[in-house]
């Protein structure tokens, strides 16, 4: 395993005066790679930061599955397929740094297998605060008209409040992960000029099912919902 220094570089000064983000930057750019070994002394003169700074950065990473420490070997970067893309941070990074079709792949099949079912859940479980939300963001969807930023924000607050209105606590926390990837993905199709289909219909199917109680109808519109996001964004 070579070991990293890159001590010309000034990637981790001023990045949001995080010692922890400029790291996150370099493993996800690529310059540590998988089983690459830190040069400790080297990173706190790089990223102006302090002893303490840097092993509190490193305690940070590791706990989100970026860095590992073996005694008589250091800190080194893990294996890809080991890092936590649950964490909101991670795939945040993740995002930044660009992601391949593959990825998005995989999240929509995750999408696939838990928005149906929490939307059955909403509609068995709704409350009438549920409701409100779930209008609400309706109302903001059907306001924006053709406005990208409005739009995805009011798309982003739909998907949220139908994984609340499931009312299961698991379902409600997948929005750390879907919600931050539908912005991302929204704001590339919004914003690309071409034309689409305004996706205000497809989500009032998916509320008026939830709202009458129609666990099958809710299941299935979400997940037509969804197969229609993928065919206008493969």
């Amino acid at each position: 395993m070579t070991q990293r220094g890159n001590a010309a570089s000034q990637a981790g000064r001023g990045f949001h005066g995080s010692a922890v983000e400029a790291l996150a930057k370099r493993i996800f750019s690529g310059t540590y790679g998988e089983g690459d070994v830190l040069a400790l002394r080297e990173l706190m003169t790089e990223l102006d930061a302090s002893q303490t700074e840097l092993r509190e950065a490193i305690k940070v990473l590791t706990a989100k599955g970026l860095l590992a420490t073996r005694p008589n070997h250091g800190t080194y970067v893990r294996p890809r397929e080991e890092w936590n893309l649950l964490d909101s941070d991670v795939l945040r990074w993740k995002l930044a740094a660009g992601a391949s079709s593959d990825f998005f792949a995989d999240l929509l099949e995750l999408r696939r297998s838990i928005e149906p079912a929490a939307a059955a859940l909403a509609a068995e479980r709704r409350t009438e605060d549920d409701l409100e939300a779930l209008n609400a963001a309706l109302s903001a969807m059907a306001a924006t008209e053709d406005d990208p930023v409005l739009l995805v924000r009011a798309d982003a607050s739909f998907h949220m409040a139908m994984l609340v209105a499931s009312n299961n606590r698991f379902y409600a926390q997948m929005h750390r992960v879907i919600v931050p990837v539908l912005i991302h993905r929204g704001r590339a199709l919004y914003a690309s000029g071409g034309e689409f289909e305004h996706p205000y219909a497809r989500h009032a199917a998916v509320a008026a099912a939830v709202r009458d109680r129609d666990l099958d109808g809710a299941y299935m519109s979400m997940l037509e919902l969804l197969d229609k996001s993928a065919r206008d964004f493969p």
